[in-house]
């Protein structure tokens, strides 16, 4: 029988937390990337047809396993529950109208039209 290894209660919660707050599935999430950096603003000179930042490593921890997070990834956890929770405190007042605000948002893998 294999077991789980056991996570620090921190990296628990916060694996939690990530999963409440990001709450766009990965496939939406890539999708909407791929939209947003095919812009006529996204690529410079030189483009880097990657996926836009920070999303792309947000998918990344979306496709993994509790287990084989690394330091690195704990991290983006970290700043994506951090900083949808500051966006999400900051509603403009248009709301979900206003679409630089959702749109930022939805950079970070959270749609606020999404209903918990």
């Amino acid at each position: 029988m294999v077991r789980e290894a056991r996570l620090d209660p921190e990296v628990e919660v916060l694996w939690e937390d990530f999963h409440a707050e990001v709450n766009v599935p990965s496939e939406q999430l890539r999708t909407w990337l791929l939209t947003r950096g095919s812009g006529e603003n996204s690529f410079g000179p030189n483009p880097n047809l990657d996926l836009p930042q920070p999303g792309r490593e947000i998918l990344k921890v979306l496709n993994k396993r509790k287990v084989d997070l690394t330091p690195e990834d704990i991290e983006v956890m970290r700043e994506a529950v951090e900083r949808i929770r500051e966006l999400m405190d900051a509603k403009p007042s248009r709301g979900n109208a206003d679409d630089t605000w959702r749109h930022s948002l939805l950079d970070l893998g959270h749609d606020p039209l999404v209903e918990l």
